[in-house]
């Protein structure tokens, strides 16, 4: 029961997500998001770990101190700002890198339809901001892609999904 719950969380995230990218002008980008999630790595967890109400990853996460299906997503999902953490030679550290504009994107849209997915008729435009200020993303993002995110939620969460869409439409 838990394959075909899995299966259509992902899907209508999906689903949303593209819808979203259309609507930011990464349309193309878009028809290719998340699909690492119907492979066996990250299906099976998404399965055994079904809640419906967040992340299959956290509950992985939580029994083995590490999700290996968040490993194996975001190192083949360029939308999350974990894909760019690299070495940096000079001070012997992991550094966030700037990512480029159309994953700032495409991130932009992954963060609204997952609260959307996940909050069903409880969502508000000012919910990803919420989530985004909670969260511990703004310490490890490059801070350009941070405060970027931050001001275009926030714009989100005052002006709504149509001004916030049409305005990150005409940025390149």
């Amino acid at each position: 029961m838990n394959f075909i719950k899995h299966f259509k969380t992902i899907t209508h995230h999906r689903h949303e997500v593209i819808k979203n990218c259309f609507k930011v002008g990464i349309g193309f980008q878009g028809l290719f998001h998340d699909l690492s999630k119907y492979s066996y790595t990250e299906f099976r967890v998404g399965m055994k770990y079904y809640m419906g109400i967040k992340s299959p990853n956290d509950k992985e996460r939580s029994i083995h101190g590490y999700s290996s299906a968040w490993m194996h997503h975001k190192g083949r999902n360029k939308h999350h700002f974990e894909y760019w953490n690299d070495y940096n030679p000079k001070t012997h550290e992991i550094d966030s890198v700037k990512m480029p504009l159309r994953y700032m994107k495409e991130m932009l849209c992954d963060r609204i339809a997952a609260s959307k997915t996940y909050l069903g008729k409880d969502y508000d435009d000012a919910q990803p901001l919420e989530y985004f200020m909670r969260s511990r993303a703004r310490k490890y993002m490059h801070p350009d892609n941070s405060q970027m995110l931050e001001e275009w939620l926030t714009m989100l969460a005052k002006q709504g999904e149509e001004k916030t869409f049409e305005y990150i439409r005409k940025l390149k």
